[in-house]
């Protein structure tokens, strides 16, 4: 997708939200009408026979039949794809639910031609056609993909208007070179390469998480529903906006720039959604050290780990191996010892065997491109257990 920030006027966005409520309106009609839907029963009506039914409802209200039958039949395709992906075995996608005023803001647009088209006006702006709206301004900060046949317009929390034409980029070339590097992901270093080079992920300054935690304590003590409530949260929207750019911005360079440098790329396989669960516990059986481990989750999800793989398979396809972490931070990389006494600090690993002096996340990732993983036991599968008598295997687990 390639997106692209708009710029509409008062009266064109008044439209870009009449479309957005229309969508998410005609969403939450199909997820309501297929949860009364249960094994047994006849089963729920299809896009078709929904089409025909949001054509009748449309006569019945002159507020819906105002709007454009394409955004709303696209919000009922939108929830057919997503209903299919959900009974599909193999995607882990969950059931669709409600949309939320706010939160869900967006509609979809297909065809070309006579559906819509685009333009370029200068160097800088370009023009996109959008039903009911008109023709509504966008930043040209690259070239408009060629073959786009729908775009997606949606706003997020913080007021912003963007516009995405549906296009899936070409994969990053390999160098060719041979070359294979291995990525740690960790909270103090983003991510850690295994050439020695440390990757930090840019976050909110001092300030700003100051500022940021003053409009939180803000935001408890104002009224529900009132507009000194809307201001703030709009501001704290505005701060977490330009964290989460800052965050995809370095993912997308630092991915790209990975691909174009290394053939073969490895990463740990972890479970992120496992790492990141809550820790608080039942009544019954409450978790420990709640606070802290919600404080490593919220590092863990700031730092891009799952963003960072993420684009690295979709700019690097087929060329991106993941290898199980089991004891990659605890194995020297020149002897194979195995020892958590080696792990001296979060950034130094001193080899309690061979005296192998390194950075600690460095030391990993060379394991990780050479592709070790130890199990508890000390086999890798591959090779010989290497952390039993590591002064009899130096040579051999080279």
């Amino acid at each position: 997708m390639s997106r692209y920030r708009l710029i509409p006027t008062p009266a064109q966005e008044a439209v870009l939200q009449d479309h957005c409520g229309h969508a998410r309106y005609v969403w939450n009609l199909a997820v309501e009408q297929h949860s009364h839907w249960h094994p047994g029963r006849k089963s729920a009506p299809g896009y078709l026979e929904q089409c025909r039914q949001l054509t009748q409802a449309q006569s019945g209200n002159p507020w819906l039949a105002e709007g454009s039958q394409t955004v709303q039949q696209q919000a009922l395709r939108d929830f057919t794809q997503a209903m299919t992906a959900f009974f599909d075995p193999a995607n882990p996608a969950g059931r669709p639910s409600w949309r939320k005023a706010g939160r869900d803001e967006g509609f979809r647009i297909v065809g070309r031609g006579r559906q819509w088209d685009v333009r370029r006006v200068s160097r800088h702006v370009g023009q996109v056609w959008v039903p009911k709206a008109g023709w509504v301004r966008f930043r040209w900060s690259r070239a408009v993909p060629e073959g786009a046949k729908s775009y997606r317009v949606t706003q997020d929390r913080a007021g912003r208007w963007h516009v995405a034409f549906a296009m899936i980029p070409a994969p990053v070339p390999a160098p060719g070179n041979g070359q294979v590097v291995g990525i740690d992901r960790g909270v103090a270093v983003a991510a850690a390469l295994s050439t020695g080079q440390l990757l930090h992920c840019p976050a909110l300054t001092g300030r700003e998480r100051t500022r940021l935690r003053r409009l939180q304590r803000r935001l408890a003590r104002a009224r529900r529903g009132s507009n000194r409530r809307g201001r703030v949260r709009h501001a704290i929207a505005r701060l977490r906006a330009r964290d989460r750019d800052r965050r995809k911005d370095w993912a997308e360079k630092t991915s790209t720039g990975i691909a174009r440098r290394f053939d073969v790329i490895r990463v740990e396989d972890l479970k992120i959604g496992n790492m990141t669960r809550s820790a608080k516990g039942t009544r019954e059986n409450p978790g420990r050290n709640v606070r802290q481990k919600a404080g490593l989750n919220r590092e863990i999800l700031r730092s891009g780990w799952g963003l960072l793989v993420r684009r690295l398979e979709d700019k690097a396809p087929g060329r991106v191996e993941k290898i199980k972490p089991a004891l990659t931070s605890q194995r020297c990389s020149a002897c194979g010892q195995v020892d958590r006494a080696s792990r001296e600090s979060q950034a130094v690993f001193r080899c309690t065997a061979c005296g192998f002096a390194c950075n600690a996340d460095v030391n990993a990732a060379i394991n990780i491109a050479a592709g070790h993983a130890v199990t508890a036991r000390g086999g890798g599968g591959v090779a010989r257990p290497v952390n039993r008598e590591p002064h009899l295997l130096l040579q051999s687990a080279q």
